[in-house]
C-alpha cells in the first residue's frame, strides 16, 4: 500500500530510498482481456498453475493486474476454469483480479476465430455460474440481441459486467441492452458490423454512450483477443479453438488468412496509443491503468499513484519500454 507521495526534496535521511535511475514511474497496467502468456492458453489448461503463468509472463510488460479470459468452450471447460480462479484467489494469487468469459453466447455470424461448434444459447447454468461472488471481477461478453429480455439486467444486478461482442445487434436491440446496464464493448469494431450512416448500431452506441467502456485493441492489425499464448513466448505456432494459429509480424492469422488475435501487450499498447495515434502519453498511461480500474470498480485503490492505492507500479525508460514492475510493494519484473 501507498503511505505517502512526497517530494525527494521533502524526504528524510531515515526514510530508505531506491534510486530508479531516470524513466517514468506509472500506475501498473491493468489488462481486462489476456486469453494467455507464456506459451499457455487459458482455454487448453484452465487450472491455477495456467493462471500463475500467465500473470508472471505479462508482468514483464508492466501488467500487475489481469482477467484470465476464457474464450467459447464447452461447460467443464467454462467450470474448471471458474474453480481455476477460485483456487488461485484463495492462495491470494498477486494480480489476479477476477474473470473474463468472451463467450459462448455469442451471434455465429459473428464468431470470429471462436469454434462455431461451441456457440450456444445462454442457459441458467450458466447465469448461475457468471453470478458466483467467489470469482472477483466478472465480465461476461455477449451478443444482446441473442440473449432473452432481462438477461443483461439480471447479471448486472448480480454484479457481473456486461460486454458486448461478437455479435449484430441493431439500434434497438442495443439502446435496450443499455438500458439493462450493458457495462462495455469487447474490442470495439471487431466482429460486428461497421458504424454507417442510418444504422449506427453497436459501434454508434459506443461511441455515443458516455457511461459505457471500450475495450480497442491498438496493434495496427485491428484484431480479437488482445493477448495470446504467444505474449510472452518465443511460440511461432499455437492452437486456438482447434485452429493451428500463425504469428508473424505481430499478426496472429488462421490458415485460411483470418486474424485471430495478436502478440500484443500493454506496453506495446501504450506506445502504439501514443505514437500511432498521437494521444498524449498521460491518457495512454490512463487508458492503461486507471479506466480498466474503473471499469473494474476497483479505481479506488488501482490505477492512481496516491496514498492508500496499492504499490502497483511500472518503470518506463524514454522508448516506453518496461524496466521494473512492482505488485504490493514487491519488484516483480526487474
Amino acid at each position: 500500500m501507498i503511505q505517502e507521495v512526497r517530494l525527494t526534496s521533502r524526504m528524510g535521511s531515515e526514510i530508505p530510498t531506491v534510486d530508479l535511475d531516470g524513466g517514468l514511474l506509472a500506475p501498473g497496467f491493468i489488462d481486462c482481456q489476456v486469453n494467455g502468456g507464456g506459451g499457455i492458453m487459458f482455454n487448453d489448461q484452465p487450472d491455477p498453475a495456467a493462471i500463475a503463468a500467465i500473470i508472471q509472463a505479462h508482468r514483464a510488460y508492466g501488467t500487475t493486474g489481469l482477467l484470465p479470459t476464457l474464450i467459447s468452450d464447452d461447460w467443464a471447460t467454462m467450470t474448471a476454469a471458474a474453480q481455476a480462479v477460485h483456487a488461485a484467489r484463495s492462495d491470494q494469487l498477486p494480480g489476479l483480479l477476477g474473470v473474463h468469459f468472451e463467450g459462448p453466447y455469442l451471434n455465429p455470424a459473428r464468431n470470429g476465430a471462436h469454434a462455431a461448434a461451441q456457440i450456444r444459447a445462454l442457459d441458467d447454468g450458466a447465469m448461475e455460474l457468471f453470478a458466483r461472488t467467489d470469482l472477483g471481477a466478472v465480465v461476461v461478453t455477449l451478443a444482446p440481441e441473442t440473449v432473452p429480455p432481462g438477461t443483461i439486467r439480471r447479471l448486472h444486478d448480480a454484479g457481473v459486467r456486461v460486454c458486448a461482442g461478437h455479435c449484430a445487434p441493431n439500434s434497438e436491440q442495443i439502446a435496450a441492452a443499455l438500458d439493462e446496464g450493458l457495462a462495455g464493448f469487447t474490442h470495439l469494431f471487431n466482429a460486428m458490423p461497421p458504424l454507417v450512416s442510418r444504422e449506427p448500431g453497436v459501434v454508434g452506441a459506443a461511441l455515443a454512450d458516455g457511461n459505457t467502456w471500450c475495450g480497442v485493441i491498438v496493434d495496427g492489425h485491428h484484431v480479437d483477443p488482445v493477448a495470446l499464448a504467444s505474449v510472452g513466448s518465443d511460440l511461432r505456432t499455437f492452437q486456438l479453438s482447434g485452429h493451428a494459429v500463425t504469428v508473424d509480424g505481430g499478426r496472429c492469422t488462421l490458415p485460411d488468412g483470418t486474424l485471430a488475435g495478436s502478440c500484443l501487450d500493454m506496453a506495446g499498447a501504450v506506445r502504439n496509443t501514443h505514437n500511432l495515434l498521437d494521444l498524449p502519453l498521460e491518457e495512454a498511461l490512463r487508458m492503461a491503468s486507471l479506466y480498466p480500474a474503473e471499469f473494474l470498480g476497483m479505481s479506488n485503490v488501482r490505477g492512481r499513484i496516491r496514498a492508500g492505492y496499492r504499490a502497483d507500479l511500472v518503470l518506463l525508460d524514454d522508448d516506453l519500454n518496461v524496466r521494473r514492475t512492482w505488485i504490493g510493494g514487491e519488484l516483480a519484473v526487474h
